[in-house]
């Protein structure tokens, strides 16, 4: 097949580098331009950017001079990876132009016309595309890095035994902050419980993407979420400790047996679609960041510790690869539905 050409904003940032290393051999998708802000315009992208991965970057990559995020790309796909401060009015900019943004930013998530996607889970919000005012162009979003991981687990509760109240304290990774992220001074010895936004984004998030489309957008599930995030130096993976209440009677091996039967016919044929979404360890002291978080390629969220709770019904922990399927990996996914849809045929 042709490929897609597709563009990479805030192609210097930390996100917007894994965009590049995960869609460099992409068999749908070819990056034909990296773009940045006025300061990196005009330079070749090995001059412009702090390459982070281990991996060496791609020379093809590395030649090309890097463009200012503006419409005019030479691409029908984007894939945003600006930071929230400018994202919101540049995808809007984009889609304004005809062009299909598939954002990682946390602007245009919450919008009621706007798709908030884990494909895995809810590939009935795509149809909201059709209410957005762009033309022919559309904007969808991946969740936070936590709610990805976090809303994953969740589903199979939800669908066989209804949820009524959830409990998760997460210990997220430096890399979730950017770069340069946090201090070391600030980190090192520490654990700084506050992430500026995050537990808000974690008490809401799942709600809509376990919401049904109605009217007026999205109706929001309405079970309670309390949520306490805490700065942790990892690398990367987001651990979450999770206490769940049950509408249904459910004994621990219903739990497990519902995470691990949890498919998805959606995801059928997506290069990155992991071949389980979810694995239980059973394993007392499972899963592990360093052990766990690239688990098929880093898509896949490990789960383990379900263990009865005094206050709740159940509590486990789980893992979720912050910057692949919670950021970049994510979003790619997203935006291969968008083409075994149709919905980037029409474009």
């Amino acid at each position: 097949m042709k490929k897609i050409p597709v563009a990479v904003l805030g192609a210097t940032g930390s996100v917007g580098q894994n965009f590049i290393e995960l869609l460099q051999d992409h068999p749908w998708f070819e990056i034909t331009a990296l773009a940045a802000s006025k300061r990196s315009a005009g330079k070749k992208y090995r001059d412009a950017a702090n390459w982070l991965s281990p991996n060496p970057l791609a020379q093809r990559y590395g030649d090309m001079v890097v463009r200012e995020c503006l419409p005019g790309l030479p691409a029908k796909l984007v894939f945003s990876g600006l930071d929230a401060t400018v994202a919101g009015e540049l995808e809007t900019a984009f889609a304004t132009a005809g062009y299909v943004v598939v954002s990682n930013a946390k602007n245009h998530r919450m919008e009621h016309d706007v798709p908030l996607m884990v494909p895995e889970i809810n590939p009935q919000h795509l149809p909201l595309i059709k209410r957005q005012q762009f033309g022919r162009g559309f904007i969808i979003t991946n969740p936070n890095c936590s709610t990805t991981g976090l809303v994953l687990a969740l589903k199979p509760l939800h669908d066989n035994f209804g949820l009524e109240s959830v409990q998760v304290m997460t210990m997220q990774a430096l890399s979730g902050a950017g770069y340069p992220g946090v201090p070391s001074m600030d980190i090192l010895d520490n654990v700084l419980p506050f992430i500026a936004g995050e537990e808000k984004k974690l008490e809401s998030e799942p709600l809509k993407i376990l919401g049904r489309i109605n009217a007026p957008g999205i109706e929001l599930e309405t079970f309670k979420i309390s949520a306490q995030c805490n700065r942790v130096a990892l690398s990367n993976g987001h651990l979450e400790n999770v206490s769940v209440k049950l509408s249904t009677k459910a004994m621990a091996r219903d739990v497990i047996a519902a995470w691990k039967n949890f498919r998805s016919d959606a995801v059928e044929g997506l290069p990155s679609a992991p071949q389980r979404p979810l694995i239980y360890f059973n394993e007392e002291n499972y899963p592990q960041p360093r052990l766990h978080r690239m688990i098929n390629g880093g898509m896949t969220v490990s789960i383990g510790r379900l263990r009865p709770c005094p206050v709740m019904d159940f509590r486990f922990t789980l893992l979720v690869h912050n910057t692949i399927r919670g950021a970049a990996g994510g979003a790619i996914l997203n935006a291969e539905l968008l083409y075994k849809k149709g919905y980037l045929n029409e474009q």
